[in-house]
């Protein structure tokens, strides 16, 4: 028996499959299967024209074999089967694709679902098996031919006898090592497993006799004696996989109730998901997809540790389990999949080729989810509400991030907490209920509602009767920020010099306040020692004594956040202590600088410093001494 030798190239080629084309061995199986499968569909393709074939499409099957005592694992089929020649062509020229050529020779359009392209994805079976064994018969022919090979070492083909048109591929599995379990492959819950995970929606019935255990009948009087059961072994043909995907059933077929079955057992999420779309899209694009908003965030969604990406298939045959090409990081929440027919995929059908089509359906899939959530925010508003209280971050996030180039996409998703009725807001729900003399959108930051509601910066806007929306999550201002405007209207913090309320004759009484009292207010900025920029009489201010406010375009909330960073460099804003003329604090001080108490004075700077630092929810440099000026000055 002749031993005939791979091409060089072919024999190259044979040894990067198996060292390093695939990522994970299992994949072999999902590639063997797949052949088999295109080698079903051709015949089936054959039996609409040809009466002789004698099959309708539910005689088509693949088996899976699995013998631990031989080590030996067989699938087979009852295809289109090989002659010698094309088991020459096919398996011994490496990458010579026998479905693609069928495919072109037929002129056959994509929903034929012939899977395979390239003709590599046989060899992934050498990355797991010492030896592999080809039985086939090819429809019409009276012979069949058996190929056998051990590698890049050569094959053999040989006449034999088999009964039916089709194929049988066998392997003779590698022995485990430390590092590799080729036993596992031989059990049929791994086998199921992997069948489920990588080829539940291949068209043809994936089939295995799977082994079960049943307690043996006992008479009635083992019964009362109370005796343990024996159990026997028996075994049954099960069907492994779905075979018909549902997103290519047709919406109308389809209940609530299948979708939300589908999500909870396909994603492993124990909670029904807010909404989902089921997308079958034509045009620049060809794809079919799921896409599902879960109710509840995973445990890792805000760590490193979080993956994103939609299941992707080609054909109904999984090829990535998380193609994060698919998702912008601000819709990372999103689960599901998507189907398409047109995808550039490399060799081992494992990666993609980032081209053109990939980014159309990206795209696609992105403005799909977006209509998604508006129509939610529109509909179902308290459905919607709770999406924001899971995800509404990771929205806020993506505004931020890539210097606001999103933040047209994103702006009408926002919400936050309204000063009025202290219920969540849109922005346009906030512009829209705006009074018509308000020419700012305004908003105040802090740890929480409660902690904001009481700063005093919001007190002159609350006496004009203008809504303030509350910023209670670190990245908030940066997102407002990035925004700059929303329908023409600025937003402006409550602690901003400039709030656009205080009327001309106000402001002229303020600064004629603040001539009067120049040296005042230059002795106390002294004390200070460089702590703030300066020290004002405050316009803002009802009946609180004192605030601290921030000039430039570092605000006090954000050093607070920036400098709560990891390796982050000392951030400081530039401080502006404000003091209420109208308190009676404000006396004490002038009595003391007219009594010409200098040292007193700096006491009462440090101490009302402090005190607006604590209002605002920062820390103070010196608590001991802040303690001390307490005790000293009651």
């Amino acid at each position: 028996m002749e031993t005939r030798q791979f091409k060089a190239e072919s024999k190259r080629l044979l040894e990067m499959m198996i060292h390093s084309i695939y990522t994970h061995k299992e994949i072999f199986l999902r590639e063997l299967i797949s052949n088999s499968s295109d080698a079903i569909d051709k015949l089936y393709f054959k039996s609409l024209t040809d009466d002789k074939v004698g099959l309708n499409k539910e005689d088509f099957a693949i088996w899976i074999t699995a013998d631990k005592d031989t080590r030996t694992l067989k699938i087979a089929d009852n295809g289109i089967g090989m002659t010698e020649e094309e088991l020459e062509n096919n398996l011994g020229t490496i990458a010579n694709s026998g479905s693609l050529k069928f495919k072109t020779e037929n002129k056959l359009e994509e929903e034929n679902q012939i899977i395979g392209q390239f003709g590599v994805g046989f060899y992934s079976a050498f990355m797991v098996a010492k030896k592999v064994t080809v039985i086939s018969k090819a429809y019409g022919s009276d012979k069949a031919y058996q190929w056998e090979s051990e590698g890049v070492d050569g094959y053999t083909i040989t006449e034999t006898e088999k009964k039916n048109a089709g194929t049988e591929i066998i392997l003779e599995l590698l022995e485990d090592t430390d590092d590799e379990n080729y036993t596992d492959f031989l059990d049929q819950y791994r086998l199921k497993s992997l069948v489920k995970k990588y080829s539940d929606y291949i068209r043809f019935p994936i089939k295995m006799e799977v082994t079960h255990s049943r307690p043996k009948e006992m008479s009635d009087e083992d019964k009362e004696a109370g005796k343990t059961p024996e159990y026997e072994e028996y075994i049954e043909v099960e069907t492994l996989n779905s075979m018909t995907p549902l997103w290519k059933k047709n919406k109308t077929e389809l209940k609530d109730e299948d979708y939300k079955h589908f999500y909870t057992e396909k994603f492993y999420d124990y909670s029904e998901p807010l909404r989902y779309a089921h997308v079958k899209n034509e045009g620049n694009a060809n794809y079919n997809a799921l896409l599902y908003i879960p109710s509840k965030a995973p445990f890792d969604f805000y760590s490193k540790e979080y993956e994103k990406g939609l299941q992707l298939y080609s054909n109904g045959v999984l090829i990535m389990d998380k193609c994060a090409d698919l998702l912008p990081d601000y819709f990372s929440f999103v689960k599901g999949l998507v189907d398409s027919e047109d995808l550039s995929l490399n060799i081992s059908r494992e990666m993609l080729q980032h081209d053109r089509q990939l980014k159309v359906i990206a795209k696609s899939i992105e403005k799909t989810i977006s209509n998604e959530l508006k129509k939610m925010l529109k509909n179902d508003r308290e459905k919607y509400e709770e999406f924001w209280k899971a995800f509404g971050l990771q929205l806020k996030y993506g505004i931020y991030s890539d210097y606001g180039m999103n933040k047209e996409k994103l702006q009408d998703l926002l919400m936050f907490t309204s000063s009025k009725e202290k219920k969540l807001v849109t922005l346009d729900e906030y512009v829209t209920g705006m009074r018509e003399e308000q020419k700012f959108i305004y908003y105040a930051t802090g740890d929480s509602v409660e902690r904001i509601e009481q700063l005093p910066q919001t007190e002159l806007v609350k006496e004009n009767g203008f809504e303030i929306l509350y910023l209670t999550d670190n990245i908030d201002e940066f997102a407002i920020k990035s925004i700059i405007k929303y329908k023409d209207k600025e937003f402006k913090s409550v602690s901003a010099d400039d709030l656009g309320l205080e009327s001309t004759e106000k402001q002229e009484e303020i600064k004629a306040k603040e001539e009067e009292n120049a040296d005042l207010l230059k002795e106390l900025s002294e004390a200070l020692d460089g702590k703030v920029s300066k020290v004002i009489l405050s316009q803002r201010l009802k009946s609180h004594p004192v605030c601290i406010t921030s000039e430039g375009e570092i605000s006090l909330e954000m050093e607070k956040v920036l400098n709560s960073m990891p390796n982050g460099q000392k951030i400081t804003a530039q401080r502006v202590l404000e003091i209420n003329p109208e308190h009676e604090i404000f006396g004490k001080l002038k009595s003391m600088k007219e009594s010409g108490d200098k040292e007193k004075l700096g006491k009462y700077a440090k101490l009302l410093y402090s005190q607006a630092l604590l209002i605002e929810g920062m820390n103070i440099e010196n608590p001991v001494e802040f303690s001390n000026l307490i005790c000293e000055l009651m």
